[in-house]
């Protein structure tokens, strides 16, 4: 089951300091940067800090951010999802805000997307409770910061085709097929001459 996003109210104060930590990756650095309540502000694959600090909305945005080696539960989900645990990034407390109300039921419901069974923009809008707004579920992909923990790479066109990826195109089809789930092959027996 995965963890909500949580939607900050508006009396939300910044953290004075937030913490980063990369995790090298087959795709590639990936960055988390989270908050003192271990909640993932952000994240992707870039080992620029302050390019992912720019992604989170200026009411929830640290003042400065700490390098660690590790952010606990946090980095070892990543290192989890890429061991192949793809449920692991789902149990991670996410905090986004987006100054509508839209965007943020959009992200909790893309967090219940299951690895292995991306589905369309219109699928994706329907999940978030406004079969009709295909644009918006688009750009509730587009705005998210924290890639991988909100997972907008499990949503595709509905012709099939990718769409759009903040972390470019070949990176979104590696973890859709890394995701993927195993072929069953039929008609093939277990046993040697079987």
């Amino acid at each position: 089951m995965s963890a909500p996003t949580t939607t900050a109210a508006a009396t939300t104060e910044p953290a004075a300091t937030g913490g980063f930590s990369t995790v090298e990756t087959p795709n590639g650095p990936f960055t988390v940067i989270a908050d003192t309540d271990h909640r993932v502000l952000a994240s992707g694959w870039t080992d620029d800090p302050d390019y992912l600090s720019a992604l989170i909305h200026r009411a929830l945005r640290p003042t400065s951010t700490l390098r660690s080696e590790s952010l606990g539960s946090i980095t070892d989900a990543v290192s989890a999802y890429y061991s192949g645990d793809h449920a692991a990034p789902s149990a991670i407390p996410v905090v986004q805000r987006s100054g509508g109300e839209f965007l943020e039921k959009a992200w909790d419901a893309l967090r219940k997307v299951e690895a292995g069974y991306p589905v369309t923009y219109t699928r994706f809008a329907e999940l978030a409770g406004e079969p009709a707004a295909v644009r918006a579920a688009a750009t509730a992909c587009a705005r998210n910061a924290a890639a991988l923990f909100v997972p907008c790479h499990r949503v595709k066109r509905s012709d099939g085709t990718l769409g759009g990826f903040r972390y470019g195109l070949s990176t979104k089809q590696w973890l859709l097929d890394f995701e993927a789930p195993e072929p069953v092959l039929s008609g093939v027996s277990d046993t040697i001459g079987g």
